[in-house]
């Protein structure tokens, strides 16, 4: 044979989509599974022409699930983020969105079984050590994708899937503010970095030239800014600990302005070198987190509530996306603890994705 079948399944997860696949049907070697990745996405080629990648960061994205030999999850989630063009496959991050489909993935694949009319699925993402807790619809013990929940970005409603994510603070540098400091200035700007749930440098776009309120398309036609942000973005990751991240997606860089039309915070997320059509489901925990921190780069764009529990709006180019978070007081210092997020996922296709036999 020339070419080799790989079972996967092929889902919208929130407002990404990616393949789906078992990671026992996968190679063991990092190397040999990048290979194996650039080739079922068609990284290389702007339009990802010879794989089922869409020729834009969030429809290059892979989940490979197993059962999970930790004591508290059921099922592993290993994400791996496949560049569009240069062949390059990052396995640092994980993605929220992707996670959204885990729940109904692992249930369709038999990893899991569903235990009633909803089924609780604790997710342990490998990449990070994060803990995710997805809430499936599974009536009659099938996963049920129809529903009237709308996210905005994704046409359409489909079912709700509840996400409550835990011990994401640290996940990626070991610490909630890797720098030691809630402010830093960096390259001339000043930038919060914070790793809650994604390592992230946060700024102002104000401090970039920009209102803060650009759609997309202007955003990534604006090519001086992407110089910029880079320049930040990687000095920033010197000092957060994570070394050269030139070759990496992580940090994730965002800017944030204040609410436009009557949200919390207008945000724009960034991938990093090109802008998310909405938002990730990770960045917006970071923002919401960066949100609630006394002397962050985003505290004095809004108000901030004294519950501990707090419903974060926040602004992206396409519409909204809701986050509550839990917080605690700790020597009068607030500090997130979890969040929770309700999104869609939908079954696009199933069946086999071929790569060359080599």
């Amino acid at each position: 044979m020339s070419q080799q079948g790989i079972p996967f399944l092929f889902i919208r997860g929130g407002s990404s989509r990616g393949p789906y696949f078992k990671r026992s049907d996968l190679p063991e070697s990092l190397d040999a599974l990048s290979e194996v990745l650039i080739n079922v996405v068609g990284s290389g080629h702007p339009l990802n022409i010879d794989g089922i990648g869409g020729g834009n960061a969030v429809t290059t994205k892979v989940a490979m699930l197993s059962e999970s030999d930790d004591d508290w999850a059921d099922i592993d989630y290993f994400f791996a983020q496949v560049s569009v063009e240069d062949k390059l496959v990052d396995f640092k991050p994980t993605c929220g969105n992707i996670m959204i489909g885990v729940g109904p993935a692992a249930i369709e694949m038999g990893l899991l079984q569903p235990t009633g009319d909803i089924t609780e699925v604790k997710v342990r993402a490998v990449n990070t050590g994060a803990k995710i807790i997805a809430t499936v619809q599974t009536p009659g013990g099938q996963v049920n994708y129809a529903g009237d929940t709308a996210i905005d970005g994704v046409p359409g409603a489909a079912a709700p899937i509840g996400l409550e994510f835990t011990e994401v603070a640290g996940s990626n540098t070991g610490k909630f503010l890797p720098t030691g400091q809630v402010l830093n200035h960096t390259e001339g700007v000043d930038v919060t970095c914070m790793d809650f749930a994604m390592p992230m440098v946060i700024a102002k776009a104000s401090d970039f030239g920009i209102t803060g309120y650009e759609s997309q398309k202007e955003l990534d036609a604006n090519k001086y800014l992407f110089m910029q942000i880079e320049k930040v973005r990687l000095a920033a990751a010197q000092e957060m600990g994570m070394g050269d991240c030139s070759q990496s997606v992580t940090p994730k860089f965002g800017l944030v302005a204040p609410a436009q039309h009557g949200g919390s915070l207008s945000t724009r997320y960034f991938m990093p070198w090109s802008t998310h059509p909405t938002l990730a489901v990770t960045g917006s925990q970071c923002f919401a987190a960066c949100a609630l921190t006394p002397g962050s780069i985003a505290y004095d764009l809004w108000q901030a509530p004294s519950e501990n529990t707090v419903k974060l709006t926040l602004e992206h180019p396409l519409g909204n996306m809701e986050v509550v978070m839990n917080t605690q007081n700790e020597s009068g210092s607030v500090k997130p603890v979890s969040a929770t997020l309700v999104r869609t996922a939908r079954l696009l296709a199933k069946g086999e994705v071929f790569v060359p036999q080599h």
